[in-house]
This record gives C-alpha cells, sequence and structure tokens, in this order.
C-alpha cells in the first residue's frame, strides 16, 4: 500500500538543520572517530511511521502485533532511556545500569551539554555506549550503540515492537533503519555491518526540544 505524500512541517525542516548545528559545536580531533552516530549525521527529515515492514537479512520478521495487545503511544522510550527527559533523570538511568556518565558544555553556546557514559545493563545484551546532546539540560537526542550478534539485534527489535508496532524497515546503502514516531518525538533503531562487524543503535530524538532551540537560532542569527 502506498502512503499519501505530506508536505514536510516545520519541525521536520527545522530538526535535521538542529542536528547538524550540534554536530558543529562539538567538532572531533582530526582523524578522530565522530562521537555522533552515523544514524543522526545522515538524518532524515521526522515522517509518519508507515504499517508494514519488508523482509531484511538482519532481522528475521515477526507477525504484526495483535490488535489487543496494548500499545504505548505516550512517549518513546528504551530501557529507560527518553529524548526530553532531563540529564539528572538520564545519568541516574545510566548508574542503574552500572555506569558513570561525562558532561561537557559546548564552548560556542554553554546551554548545550554534550553526554557520554557506558551501562552494562544485562537486559541490553552487554555494555552499550550512551551519548546524550541536552540543551538547557533536556535531552534533545539520545542514542545507544553497540556492536551486536543477530540475536541481540532482534532482541531490540522485538523490545521496541511489542511496545510500538511493526514498521517497515528502509535501506539506505548498507544501513538499515526502522522508525517510529510519537507527539513530535523520534525513536529510529539502525544496523549495518562494517568490517564484518554488525553495529546497531537506537536514537531518540525529541523535536520540540530541537526545534526550539534552532527556531531560537534563526532569530537570533543576523
Amino acid at each position: 500500500m502506498t502512503c499519501p505524500s505530506r508536505a514536510p512541517s516545520a519541525l521536520a525542516l527545522l530538526v535535521p538543520l538542529a542536528l547538524l548545528a550540534l554536530v558543529a559545536l562539538f567538532p572531533q580531533p582530526a582523524g578522530a572517530a565522530s562521537a555522533w552516530p552515523a544514524s543522526l549525521t545522515s538524518v532524515e527529515a521526522i515522517s509518519p511511521p508507515v504499517p508494514s515492514r519488508t523482509p531484511d537479512s538482519a532481522a528475521t520478521d515477526s507477525p504484526a502485533p495483535s490488535s489487543a495487545a496494548p500499545q504505548d503511544t505516550s512517549a518513546l522510550q528504551f530501557h529507560g532511556f527518553r529524548a526530553g527527559a532531563r540529564l539528572e533523570e538520564l545519568a541516574a538511568v545510566v548508574r542503574r545500569g552500572g555506569g558513570r556518565m561525562r558532561c561537557d558544555r559546548a564552548a560556542r553556546d554553554p546551554r548545550v551539554s554534550e553526554c557520554r557514559g557506558t551501562v552494562t545493563d544485562s537486559a541490553l545484551g552487554g555494555p552499550v555506549d550512551v551519548w546524550i546532546s541536552a540543551i538547557d539540560s533536556a535531552a534533545g537526542v539520545v542514542a545507544l550503540s553497540a556492536p551486536v550478534d543477530a540475536e541481540r539485534l532482534e532482541r531490540w527489535r522485538r523490545t521496541i515492537e511489542r511496545r510500538y508496532g511493526v514498521v517497515r524497515t528502509k535501506a539506505q546503502g548498507s544501513q538499515r533503519m526502522m522508525q517510529w514516531v510519537r507527539r513530535g518525538r523520534m525513536l529510529r533503531l539502525t544496523w549495518r555491518i562494517e568490517r564484518g562487524e554488525r553495529t546497531a543503535s537506537v536514537s531518540l530524538v525529541d523535536g520540540r526540544v530541537l526545534d526550539a532551540w534552532g527556531a531560537e537560532r534563526a532569530t537570533a542569527s543576523p
């Protein structure tokens, strides 16, 4: 079934621009690997999820959830991490996962903080790197990434689908992506194989936080 096209909203246009601006605030040293997950540096405009999913070699198909299954549509989260949360809340989630979080402020915009940490929660299947970009201590972007085998990736996918339903897998080169959108927030599961290793990331974006920040920057620009 083909979904009708929609004109991009102001939110859909501003969020990718705000993400690019956040990248510029935290430049990486020459030759260093980027701290930004690839799923975010190539972020697309937020679009509504589609109701079906095509088969994919990296994650096996599962039946659509029963209509009687409860669906959580209030706020997108993954193992306690959610975009829009305060840094104090996310630091507590990291501590419960056996990790610690360190934050630095951007020199050019002290409202913006970049936080990094690692959690070792067994529910995630092993160590996971956590990266957060916050504006005025509210997380605009939360990303969790780790090397995964097929079983671990499948566990992540099923965890998300049980809460938010089945969506189509999209391909972009060697990268595969599934995306859910709820009330201005986005959750994206991305995976790819590079040099024989599969890496997956779960990215949570609060469009309203980025939208407000991007609009303020645009207004303040000469």
